[in-house]
């Protein structure tokens, strides 16, 4: 990613929420990132007593990514 802020855009319960949403901003040509501290996985418990798994885009990015991530909900 480049310089530009970063702004999280969804946070998710769970590292498998969170990386299908990151799959569905990736084939929109989005960067995304997500954020967690979840023990590099091998403690997901911290993640939930946290903030979470944090969906991260570039401030440039925020209206199209929430835009997207809407249109996934509605679809489930």
């Amino acid at each position: 990613m480049s310089d530009s802020e970063l702004v999280v855009v969804h946070t998710f319960n769970s590292r498998p929420e969170a990386d299908i949403a990151a799959s569905a901003l990736e084939a929109a040509e989005i960067d995304v990132m997500i954020r967690a501290d979840d023990g590099g996985g091998q403690r997901p418990a911290m993640a939930w007593a946290g903030v979470g798994f944090e969906v991260i885009v570039r401030e440039d990015d925020v209206d199209a990514a929430r835009e997207i991530l809407e249109l996934e909900a509605r679809k489930a």
